[in-house]
């Protein structure tokens, strides 16, 4: 009951709208430029260039620059992975289910690697969510614009998040000295701690990929990587109830964020209009992903399908069905891996209990 309530309570606020209004000015305006454009088959590259605004929410300007920065970067060699990996693919001259079995071990090296850059720079969010996603969304793109196209709409939104990041140093009253942070002093116990994580997001990117993988093809639905986001969902957390608690929540959240979804395909909106329901989206996400984690997947799971949609065009049912199978297969892959640990320091307790028992009482009275 405390893990039920715990699920639907929300956390106060601590001037949340600055840093989600800074993300969804971020989507809005590379997305709508390409709009203008006439550029939607490059939505995708500024999609997950505009990560960048997600880090250093509530850090003075100086930290929150050489975050982002950082976090740019790693989501820039990101995406150039994903545009090579493709590249790769029709190179081999592999069909759907050769490129779909190769996107696995893949993503699941940049779950494991991005995982622990992450975690060595002290990053928040923590994981690699994001990574995972950017990279398996862009590298399933059959039909890949130029890379030196994707790669420059990519560079220059990325560029402009940074300059959004600071832009609040205009105003005097909003200014915060310009500190450099600190070098990162890790103690063996971090660095432990560190790699420890890489393995938990390697494990359960690439089972709960492996399994979607061969659902989908036995069963008729795709997007595996769907399932390898959501199963590194339960992954973030300092306690088992609470990680146990994320991919629930993920679930449920998901199930309700389709609904919306389906309310927001059946206006059949402008493109320009898609856009502006994007950036929404993001704000809402902003808002609430920390405060309560369900409400956030209200306006994640529409963004992450609507950018979906701009990109590659496709029946919103078969996106809707592939959507809540992957969250569920990828959420109890993810619960799944976060219990193994418990369970069996569980099981060796009580064998060590047992052991000890059975010595006890075949132990020799002395005389």
């Amino acid at each position: 009951m405390k893990m039920l309530a715990e699920m639907f309570s929300i956390g106060p606020g601590n001037k949340d709208h600055h840093p989600a209004l800074r993300c969804a000015v971020g989507v809005f305006v590379p997305l709508l430029t390409l709009v203008l454009l006439g550029r939607l088959d490059l939505a995708i590259f500024a999609s997950f260039g505009a990560f960048t605004g997600i880090y250093g929410r509530g850090e003075p300007h100086g930290t929150r620059f050489a975050l982002q920065l950082r976090a740019g970067l790693l989501m820039l060699a990101v995406i150039l992975l994903a545009t090579l990996a493709v590249r790769a693919a029709a190179a081999l001259e592999l069909d759907g289910t050769g490129t779909a079995w190769l996107l696995v071990p893949a993503t699941t090296l940049v779950a494991g690697a991005c995982s622990l850059i992450i975690s060595w720079w002290r990053m928040r969010p923590a994981g690699s969510l994001f990574h995972i996603f950017a990279f398996a969304a862009i590298a399933s793109i059959p039909n890949q614009p130029p890379l030196w196209q994707a790669m420059l709409v990519a560079v220059l939104t990325t560029v402009f998040c940074l300059l959004v990041g600071f832009s609040s140093r205009i105003l005097p009253s909003r200014r915060t000295p310009w500190i450099r942070p600190r070098p990162v002093r890790r103690t063996p116990n971090e660095r432990r701690a560190a790699w420890l994580e890489g393995l938990g997001y390697l494990i359960a990117a690439g089972l709960a990929g492996t399994l979607a993988t061969w659902a989908g093809q036995l069963l008729g639905f795709g997007h595996n990587y769907w399932a390898m986001v959501a199963a590194v969902v339960p992954l973030v957390g300092h306690t088992t109830r609470h990680r146990i608690r994320r991919g629930v929540q993920r679930i449920i959240g998901t199930v309700l964020g389709l609904v919306i979804l389906a309310g927001i395909v059946l206006l059949d909106l402008e493109p320009w209009q898609t856009v502006l329901v994007m950036a929404l989206c993001q704000f809402g996400a902003e808002m609430f992903i920390i405060r309560q984690y369900l409400l956030a997947q209200l306006f994640v799971t529409p963004l992450a399908l609507i950018s979906t949609l701009l990109v590659v065009p496709s029946p919103p049912a078969i996106l809707l069905r592939d959507r809540i199978i992957e969250t569920v297969i990828g959420a109890a892959v993810g619960i799944a891996v976060v219990l193994a640990p418990e369970v069996w320091r569980l099981v060796r307790e009580r064998t060590t209990a047992k052991v000890q028992r059975v010595r006890q009482s075949t132990r020799v009275p002395r005389r």
